[in-house]
């Protein structure tokens, strides 16, 4: 491993180096910022052997990119496209992104956007339940956001005009969009042919039941599952893994590894193993943070550990759930367009590979009796919701003040993506990791009556917490 070689003057540069690249797999000469692709570049040979030994990952250097292709071990929702303005992508997005990058594929240096959109749309026409009807705003507006994001990661880069014009009236509006050939073929680089698979399965790691009868692969892929998990996972709990991983989850030579490689400190309990990223370089989603959301969700994991920890009125508690990944790959699988474009693929039946897939999805689906946690029950989540809007209110921002049922679903949404809780049908399990925020403290910032002018951070409520554990 060269991080254990590199001078310790020059180590957090190289852990820099790692956290982006981890972070963002695709980096150019504007994105994420203009300093990473250099950074990246001056340790590119040490990045390359340590992605590959510690992670299974491959990593390609060229002058205008470093793109790293990942081992996807498990699907994972919780990690959606967003727009420049940070909406999610849904999935006409995600049609339109796929389809602009097919057509850009095909064009020259520089393109306009009707051209483009001309394309795209002559695409959809394929493909049944899919338009882009330029003459239809919805349309636009989408499309203009999946061109944001091959923009805003150097893809495209605006030669002239305005997109803004164009969506709002393409008759009078028009782009015009230089074309960087490289940054588009990184971008989309699947590891297997798409027209080979009959599932989205297929492009997930091999079945661990593949190599469980060779000792010595099977050893070292083990412990790059585990390796993978501690940086793709904002928890790693014991119990999500493999009876074999558990082992060398538990060993500290895996854990130091990871540490040493990405600079981040690792928190130990019985139950499992948590990244501390206090860089914010590594981390997509700073938790505690700034922002209504954040500091809701902070607020919300405070009243739960009350609750939890109130032993004159003990909460029911219930088992994990099924892993939520073997359900999005159904929801995929279902939205193949096999009538179409997948017809030839959907008349085959599945072989090799992918039936044992499709054999170890169905054993996944069968959970074993486990651990139970504690539950609290989504009517209890919404009234501390509320009571929490009618205490701090007017420090929210003004679209949550006036939709608590909204602000306790995306709350509600960001602890589960934080691996703090699991959300049920009818509530939400509490997961260990969240006594980390436990005892915390509120302080309430309030307009000073002499200021002439208030900044938007001088009337959010603010709220600091202890990092004990469980």
């Amino acid at each position: 491993m060269h991080a254990r070689r590199i001078d310790a003057l020059a180590l957090d540069n190289y852990q820099r180096a790692a956290r982006v690249i981890l972070a963002n797999h695709l980096v150019t000469r504007t994105y994420p910022d203009r300093i990473a692709l250099p950074l990246i570049r001056r340790w590119a040979t040490e990045l390359r052997e340590d992605l590959a030994e510690l992670f299974g990952y491959r990593l390609e250097v060229t002058e205008t990119t470093a793109r790293v292709y990942p081992v996807i071990d498990r699907l994972d929702g919780g990690k959606p496209a967003r727009t420049v303005n940070d909406r999610v992508f849904d999935r006409r997005r995600y049609a339109y992104l796929a389809l602009a990058l097919a057509a850009l594929g095909r064009a020259g240096d520089q393109i306009t956007l009707s051209e483009l959109a001309d394309q795209v749309a002559a695409y959809t026409a394929r493909i049944d339940g899919l338009e882009l009807a330029p003459d239809r705003a919805a349309d636009r507006d989408a499309f203009v956001d999946a061109v944001g994001w091959l923009a805003a990661r150097g893809a495209l880069a605006l030669a002239d005009g305005d997109a803004g014009g164009w969506a709002a009236d393409p008759e009078a509006g028009e782009a015009l969009y230089d074309i960087d050939r490289p940054v588009v073929f990184a971008l989309f680089r699947p590891p297997r042919a798409l027209q080979h698979l009959h599932s989205v399965r297929g492009l997930l790691a091999e079945d661990p039941a593949v190599t469980a009868g060779q000792p010595a692969a099977a050893a070292g892929e083990i412990a790059r599952r585990v390796r993978r998990a501690l940086v793709e996972r904002p928890v790693v709990y014991s119990e999500d893994l493999m009876p074999e991983e558990r082992p060398v989850l538990a060993q500290d030579r895996t854990v130091a590894d990871v540490e040493l490689f990405t600079g981040l400190r690792a928190e130990r309990r019985a139950e499992g193993v948590a990244l501390i990223d206090t860089s914010g370089r590594l981390s997509d989603v700073r938790f505690p943070g700034t922002g209504t959301l954040a500091q809701v969700a902070l607020l919300l994991v405070g009243e739960i550990a009350d609750v939890v920890l109130d032993i004159d009125h003990p909460l029911p508690h219930r088992p994990r759930a099924a892993d939520p990944g073997v359900a999005l790959a159904d929801r995929l699988d279902d939205a193949i367009p096999e009538s179409t474009l997948f017809a030839p693929m959907a008349d085959h039946p599945f072989t090799g590979t992918e039936a044992a897939e499709a054999d170890s999805a169905e054993d996944e689906d069968e959970t074993e009796p486990g651990a139970t946690y504690p539950f609290v029950a989504a009517d209890w989540v919404r009234d501390t919701v509320q009571a929490l809007t009618d205490r701090y209110g007017v420090t929210f921002a003004a679209q949550w003040q006036a939709d608590v049922p909204g602000l306790t679903a995306q709350v509600s949404a960001l602890l589960a993506r934080l691996r703090l809780v699991q959300p049920l049908e009818d509530g939400l399990l509490v997961l260990p990791a969240l006594a980390r925020y436990r005892g915390a403290v509120v302080t309430v910032r309030t307009k000073r009556a002499a200021e002439l002018f208030v900044t938007a951070a001088d009337t959010v409520g603010a709220a600091s917490t202890g990092t004990e554990g469980i």
